[in-house]
């Protein structure tokens, strides 16, 4: 099997999800190359002439090597601005790409300003026409190559973004016309979340072989033939470790899928209905010792919805030698300082911690089951102890009102010298979660894949109030504009870690 991760993703780290299936097959007997077709096709993009006339685009086609390099460097996180300048300028490349191409480009993200990935008929039209792709010339030629010893090979496309969306059904569409005894198999969280709509048909049936929703290890053990039968830790093999934007390798490693909450109004996890399926601390351990010794990482990022508190305490008592980080919920563990203290010495660097809001009316009418107090003891412990945090804001949920959200502007502002970074987002209700059913609904998308619906908000605090809020208010304080102007620019938490500690 070939398991393909696609464009268009950030390319600093290995991809998590295709590493875990192969690990699988692999350990399941099964031979499997994996592509990282994102950082390839990255790279090959920069590879192309580029026609440019403005004095910032020479200046960064004529630096691009060199800054390459330096985000491959610790020096460079030690110089925020000369960090700011480098990312802008690789940046500046890719989106000079992309105008060339007729497609909205970044590090981050890809939008073919014709086509929609919220659109089904859209995606079949990059399936019908893969030589319009801007990564056309990158793929074929990979494609032709790895498959010219395996005409019978099954391929598999892990889908988690709607970046990656186009080139996904570009390769399908490829594969299809070329290589057409070739089974196409697409996963991953876009396709579990579509799967999960309750509006959806599927309306690849025909082009694409099989779509699998959640976890995959046993269905693609089950299309090659067995059941799973024990656990088996990634595998990144075959991939080049050495070529990710960061000053060194970051291992990813999910130690559970789903959420051990699971109990927040409006969740995808909730609505989707995944399962929390996580593995035994002792295990995880293990597998880490293992990455370790094969990888030589210099920083672990755990991809759990929020690491248990269990794993902490195991984390805590035997550290996985090298620096990590992650998501984890505001608990009692971590208010207190010795814990924290003792995090700090397993390698903790950072943890994000999705608060969501600073009122605590409207955290309780979300079932989010935080406390305020116990999140201010917690950023203070882990402030205490020298581990940073990255603290996730949602505005615009039905429970918010203006009042609660500038009770969360208070919270923040009194909490930020404790605060590291930010990220603030406004609410998007998801189609499926039952929620959706008590609050007026404006008229649906009229595309066929959209996760999400807008709504009328019980207290008039619409997306555009909502907005206005965080660009004219919120922002604007002092004490938060100075949170976030740290935030790296476009990787953000992705490189966040490696940066000093924010000023205590």
């Amino acid at each position: 099997m070939i398991l393909i991760h696609p464009p268009v993703a950030k390319p600093c780290e290995p991809p998590a999800g295709i590493a875990r299936l192969a690990g699988f097959l692999r350990g399941h007997g099964h031979d499997c190359t994996l592509i990282d077709a994102d950082l390839e096709a990255f790279f090959s993009l920069l590879d192309r002439p580029l026609d440019v006339a403005d004095t910032w685009s020479k200046r960064a086609r004529k630096n691009l090597d060199r800054n390459l390099a330096a985000l491959r460097t610790p020096e460079l996180y030690a110089s925020p601005d000369r960090y700011q300048r480098a990312v802008a300028d690789i940046n500046r490349v890719v989106e000079m790409a992309g105008q060339q191409n007729n497609c909205t480009l970044s590090l981050a993200n890809f939008q073919e300003n014709d086509l929609s990935p919220l659109a089904s008929r859209d995606l079949l039209h990059a399936f019908a026409y893969p030589e319009k792709n801007i990564y056309f010339s990158y793929f074929s030629t990979r494609l032709d190559t790895v498959l010219a010893d395996r005409p019978d090979s099954h391929v598999g496309i892990s889908v988690n973004y709607l970046s990656q969306a186009p080139a996904s059904f570009a390769m399908a569409g490829y594969l299809k016309r070329h290589h057409p005894d070739v089974a196409v198999i697409m996963g991953g969280g876009l396709i579990t979340s579509w799967c999960a709509n309750p509006r959806w048909k599927n309306p690849f049936t025909g082009y694409i072989d099989q779509l699998i929703a959640g976890p995959g290890e046993d269905a693609l053990l089950r299309i090659l033939g067995g059941s799973m039968q024990h656990h088996c830790p990634p595998s990144y093999d075959g991939l080049a470790l050495d070529r990710y934007l960061a000053p060194g390798l970051i291992l990813p490693y999910a130690a559970s899928s789903g959420c051990y909450w699971k109990k927040c109004s409006f969740c995808p996890e909730k609505a989707e209905n995944n399962p929390y399926l996580p593995i035994p601390p002792r295990q995880v351990l293990a597998d880490l010792t293992q990455l370790v010794k094969r990888t030589r990482p210099t920083l672990i990022h755990f991809l759990d919805n929020a690491i248990s508190p269990a794993l902490l305490h195991r984390i805590a008592e035997n550290p996985p030698g090298v620096d990590w980080y992650g998501f984890a919920r505001a608990s009692a563990e971590l208010a207190d300082p010795r814990f924290c203290r003792n995090l700090k010495k397993s390698g903790c660097r950072m943890l994000k911690l999705g608060l969501e809001s600073g009122d605590q009316g409207v955290l309780d009418a979300l079932d989010k089951g935080i406390d305020l107090a116990l999140v201010s003891r917690v950023l203070a412990a882990l402030n205490e102890a020298g581990i940073a945090t990255y603290v996730y804001l949602l505005f615009g949920t039905p429970a918010e009102s203006p009042e609660s959200a500038r009770n969360t502007l208070d919270f923040t502002v009194r909490h930020s010298r404790e605060i590291g970074y930010l990220n603030l987002a406004i609410f998007n209700m998801p189609l499926a979660a039952a929620e959706a059913s008590t609050l007026a609904v404006r008229k649906a998308d009229a595309n066929d894949l959209s996760l999400y619906t807008d709504f009328i908000h019980p207290r008039g605090w619409n997306r555009k109030e909502v907005r206005r809020f965080l660009d004219q208010e919120f922002k604007r304080h002092p004490a938060i504009s100075e949170i976030i102007r740290r935030d790296p620019p476009l990787f953000t938490s992705n490189h966040a870690p490696f940066f000093p500690l924010y000023p205590r």
